[in-house]
């Protein structure tokens, strides 16, 4: 019997994917000022170091590093505006700090109008977010929260202006996402409300009925909450947040209209 020849297998090469046949795609130069700060930032983010601990000197640092203090300095700057490190009372050192959360979602605002998101991509995602918001807002409610959501339906029903209406239903949404003990909603709920603020503002100045509409139905909702009803509250939160399309498309206003940053103004 005659053997065959054994066929070995064409090698793959192991440079393809990148352009021009390359595995791994050249590394971007970063200025030292950055590599500094990602690296205290990839500490905090750890929880290697907490809030309150003292950062060293930006001598020590500098030594640690390799590198000029003015290097240091400048990586501090770009934490200090992040909010990731402040001084405290005038102090001299610096601490490691948690980040505030209404700045918090003043950047991821900005950040999204910047990228000129639509009308339409916020209300999807209020459509996604604020049902199931309202749903958990029921199941965990306390007694302070349930009186905070009263009063807060009480003053949208008392608004004469249209500022005050659009302040207070900004905070009606943000109170449900923190009875709703959820961490996450509260932080993806308060820039999505922030954004469609301006817009909800010209929709309720363009028709007539629109406060009137959603007086009724977040005191609904606030009931739901109040008897411990999530499937209720889910339900008249996702009419409610419909009931925003309609309100847009009665006042002649384009869903692919992009949205524009403005921060929610105060109460009365």
């Amino acid at each position: 019997m005659i053997s065959q020849p054994i066929r070995r297998p064409r090698s793959r090469s192991r440079t393809g994917g990148g352009p021009g046949g390359e595995l791994f795609e050249r590394l971007t130069p970063q200025p030292a000022y950055r590599r500094v700060s990602a690296a205290i930032e990839e500490k905090i983010l750890r929880r290697s170091l907490r809030p309150g601990d003292a950062l060293p000197t930006e001598t020590e640092l500098a030594r640690q590093f390799g590198v000029n203090r003015s290097t240091v300095r400048e990586a501090l700057r770009r934490l200090e505006s992040a909010g990731l490190v402040g001084r405290v009372n005038g102090g001299k050192r610096l601490l490691v700090t948690r980040p505030d959360s209404a700045e918090t979602a003043t950047r991821v605002s900005r950040a999204l109008a910047l990228d000129q998101v639509t009308f339409i991509e916020l209300w999807e995602a209020m459509l996604a977010i604020a049902p199931r918001t309202a749903a958990l807002a029921a199941e965990r409610a306390q007694a302070d929260g349930l009186a905070r959501l009263d009063d807060v339906v009480t003053r949208v029903e008392a608004a004469r202006s249209t500022e005050v209406v659009v302040a207070v239903v900004v905070e009606f949404f943000g109170l449900l996402a923190v009875l709703s003990s959820n961490r996450v909603l509260v932080m993806s709920t308060q820039p999505l409300t922030r954004l469609l603020a301006p817009s909800l503002r010209r929709m309720i100045d363009r028709v007539p009925q629109a406060q009137t509409r959603i007086v009724v139905a977040q005191r609904c909702i606030s009931e739901a909450v109040r008897r411990g009803r999530s499937g209720e509250a889910e339900t008249w939160m996702t009419r409610h947040v419909k009931d925003f399309r309609r309100g847009y498309e009665l006042a002649g206003m384009a869903l692919d209209t992009r949205v524009g940053f403005a921060a929610a103004p105060p109460a009365e």
